[in-house]
């Protein structure tokens, strides 16, 4: 991309990449989303510094912005076609509620963790991992991958658990998330002593 400036041959060669990850990390047994995701977050961070024309990027991000809302539409679609046949069990009940807590602290394992190993480079402001920790929405992911398993006597149960952790993200963390950053940024402006609604 660096000696190239073309933007639909620059797009072109995102396709394949994305293509070639998932192929590549499905032969060696690895993750293809995250491969894919890894050579995303690559190219969308280091590409426009480097190697992306101004032109190039606004067709480029505008054509993987489109792709993602139209597989969101269609995956959302089958998601809710998936409940009409759901075999939700209310014995599955107290292991699906169990599992919202569940979710919430391994997400706040795993970031608090990571942000304390990367304060030793970066500066973090108070009520970064409060935000991260909430603010890690779960939805069309996560149903897929629980779709995907195989048809064991286990499904149902993690199918309905996962559901109860969406519907929990999307309808509790989702709506309350502003809440939380506009409560964490006053107070931390009230703690320096400035008025958060200045400058």
């Amino acid at each position: 991309m660096r000696v190239i400036d073309d933007y639909p041959v620059e797009v072109l060669i995102s396709i394949a990449l994305a293509m070639g990850c998932y192929s590549l990390a499905s032969a060696l047994h690895a993750s293809g989303p995250i491969a894919v995701v890894v050579a995303g977050i690559f190219v969308g961070n280091r590409g426009p510094k480097d190697a992306l024309s101004d032109l190039t990027q606004r067709y480029l991000f505008g054509f993987w912005s489109l792709v993602d809302q139209i597989l969101n539409s269609i995956l959302f679609l089958l998601i809710g076609l998936e409940v009409l046949v759901l075999r939700f069990d209310i014995a599955f009940l107290p292991s699906a509620l169990a599992a919202i807590p569940i979710a919430v602290g391994a997400r706040l394992l795993a970031t608090a963790s990571s942000i304390g190993v990367l304060r030793r480079w970066y500066r973090f402001h108070r009520g970064t991992v409060a935000v991260l920790v909430w603010g890690g929405l779960r939805g069309g992911i996560s149903i897929a991958l629980a779709l995907s398993l195989p048809e064991t006597d286990w499904k149902a149960l993690l199918l309905s658990a996962t559901y109860c952790v969406v519907v929990f993200s999307i309808l509790v963390q989702g709506l309350t998330l502003s809440r939380l950053a506009r409560t964490l940024f006053e107070t931390q402006h009230q703690c320096s002593g400035r008025d958060p609604r200045g400058s």
